[in-house]
C-alpha cells in the first residue's frame, strides 16, 4: 500500500523562480533562499519518494472567476508550464501520476469533499517556484506529481478547520492506494504578506515564526482562527497559509521535523521546513473499508445493460475526443469538420479507432468507447441528426421502433440552434 512519508513546507512566492532563472545562487541577496531549499533537495535525494502531492494555489493564470472552486485536483499524467504575462518560464512540462490522483480523487469524494477536478491546464508559479528549486536539473522532473489547487482569493474560501480535515480525509486516500510507494506532501504559500492596496508590503516576522510553531506542535489551535485573524495577522495574501493545513491534516499527530528555515527579503516571509511522519500503522489494515466507501455509489452499476458510468478513469482515456465533441460549439470547428473531416480529425491528434467511429456515426461504438453523450448529441446537431436518431441507434433499434415506445411518438429534437445541421427529421414537426 501507499505511504506518506513526510511533509514539506515552503513558499511559493515569484521571487523563488526568478532566483532559479537567473541564476542568484551567489547572489548575497538570494543565497538564503537557496540554503533554505537544499535541505529538502537532499531529503528528497535520501528518500526517493515515489510522487509528490503539491498544495498549492493558481493566480488567476489557469483558474478564472467565470468557473472558481474551492478544492481542485489535478488528474492528468502532464501538466504545461503557465505564461503568467512575460512568456513561459523556460521549464519542462511537469509529470502527473494521473491513477493516484485518481485514486484520491474518488476517496476524497466518499469522504464528502466536493471535489472538482481538472485536466489539460497549465501550473504557474504557486506551484512551480518551489518545485523548480528543490527539483535536480531543468530539462526533467525528478518527481512525479498529483497536484491540487485550492480557492482561496476569492472569498468565501475554505475554513482553515476544513482544510484540517481535507487533510486528515487525504491520508486515507493516499493509504489506501494499492501500489506499494511512497508520498511526500508539499504544502506550499504564505508566509505573511499582502500584495494589494495601502497595506501592501505588510509583515509580521513574529506571526510567521508562531505560526511554524503552532503548526508543528498543535495544529488543532490554528482552526481557532478565523480567516480575517490570518489576514490581520500574516496579510490579506498570508492567509493562504491555510493551505498547509490540509498537508499537517494528513501526518501523523506527532511530527518529527527535521529542517526549518526564515528569510525576509522583500514581500513574503519566505520559510522552509520538513516534517518526518511518526504514524504507526494501525494492527488491522482499513484499506477495504475505504474501498468499499469509494466503490458503494456505484455498486452493480455495471450489471445494468447498457449503462456505462463516465468515470475519471473513462475521462482521461477518452478527453482528446470528448474535446473534440465538444469544440462543436465553436463555429470554426465544426466549419471544419463539415468542409474537410478528414483534415479536422488529423489536426486534433484522433486515434484510427476513433476517426472509424466518427465516420461511421456509430453512436453506440461511440459510447462504450467514454464518448460522454452530451458531445454526442452536439455532433448530432451538426450533422443533421436528432437526438432520438442517437437514442434508437445506442438501443439497435430503427427510429419508428424507438419512438413506439415513447408516449409522444413525433416527438424528435435536438440541441441545434441557427447554425443546425440537415434537419429532413423535422419537416411539418
Amino acid at each position: 500500500m501507499a505511504r506518506i512519508i513526510g511533509g514539506i513546507a515552503c513558499s511559493h512566492t515569484p521571487t523563488i523562480g526568478f532566483a532559479v532563472d537567473k541564476q542568484k545562487q551567489n547572489d548575497p541577496v538570494w543565497a538564503p533562499i537557496f540554503e533554505a531549499f537544499q535541505p529538502i533537495r537532499q531529503w528528497l535525494d535520501e528518500k526517493k519518494p515515489d510522487a509528490l502531492f503539491v498544495i498549492y494555489n493558481d493566480h488567476v493564470t489557469s483558474f478564472f472567476f467565470d468557473h472558481y472552486s474551492a478544492f481542485t485536483l489535478g488528474v492528468d499524467n502532464t501538466y504545461p508550464v503557465a505564461d503568467e504575462g512575460g512568456g513561459a518560464r523556460d521549464l519542462p512540462p511537469v509529470k502527473g501520476h494521473d491513477a493516484l490522483a485518481r485514486h484520491i480523487g474518488a476517496s476524497l469524494m466518499a469522504a464528502e469533499f466536493d471535489m472538482s477536478f481538472f485536466r489539460d491546464k497549465a501550473l504557474d508559479h504557486g506551484c512551480l517556484s518551489p518545485l523548480s528549486m528543490i527539483n535536480n536539473g531543468n530539462t526533467d522532473w525528478d518527481f512525479p506529481i498529483v497536484p491540487l489547487a485550492v480557492g482561496v482569493l476569492q472569498f468565501p474560501v475554505p475554513s482553515a478547520a476544513r482544510c484540517l480535515k481535507l487533510g486528515r480525509a487525504l491520508r486515507d486516500a493516499i493509504e489506501s492506494f494499492p501500489e506499494d510507494m511512497s508520498v511526500a506532501i508539499v504544502a506550499t504559500g504564505g508566509l505573511s504578506h499582502q500584495v494589494h492596496g495601502a497595506r501592501a508590503g505588510f509583515n509580521n516576522t513574529k506571526w510567521d515564526l508562531d505560526f511554524l510553531s503552532l503548526f508543528e506542535n498543535d495544529p488543532e489551535a490554528l482552526t481557532r482562527l478565523t480567516l480575517a485573524d490570518y489576514a490581520e495577522l500574516g496579510g490579506m495574501e498570508g492567509a493562504e497559509i491555510i493551505m498547509w493545513l490540509i498537508m499537517r491534516g494528513a501526518l501523523s499527530s506527532q511530527v518529527k521535523k527535521i529542517h526549518q528555515q526564515y528569510y525576509l527579503p522583500s514581500m513574503t516571509g519566505i520559510a522552509t521546513a520538513i516534517y518526518e511522519n511518526l504514524a504507526v500503522p494501525l494492527p488491522k489494515n482499513r484499506t477495504q473499508d475505504l474501498n468499499y466507501k469509494m466503490e458503494r455509489e456505484l455498486a452493480g452499476v455495471g450489471d445494468l445493460e447498457g449503462t456505462h458510468p463516465f468515470t475519471l478513469a473513462q475521462s482521461h482515456k477518452t478527453y482528446r475526443l470528448n474535446k473534440y465533441l465538444r469544440n462543436m460549439i465553436v463555429p470554426a470547428h465544426r466549419e471544419m469538420f463539415l468542409a474537410d473531416p478528414e483534415a479536422s480529425f488529423e489536426q486534433h491528434g484522433l486515434t484510427e479507432e476513433e476517426k472509424d467511429m466518427l465516420r461511421r456515426r456509430d453512436w453506440d461504438a461511440l459510447i462504450r468507447y467514454g464518448a460522454i453523450f452530451f458531445g454526442l448529441e452536439k455532433l448530432g446537431a451538426v450533422v443533421g441528426v436528432s437526438n432520438l436518431h442517437i437514442y434508437a441507434a445506442m438501443k439497435g433499434m430503427s427510429l419508428e421502433a424507438f419512438q413506439a415506445t415513447r408516449q409522444a411518438p413525433n416527438a424528435l429534437y435536438s440541441v441545434a440552434g441557427k447554425d443546425e445541421g440537415k434537419t429532413d427529421w423535422n419537416k411539418g414537426k
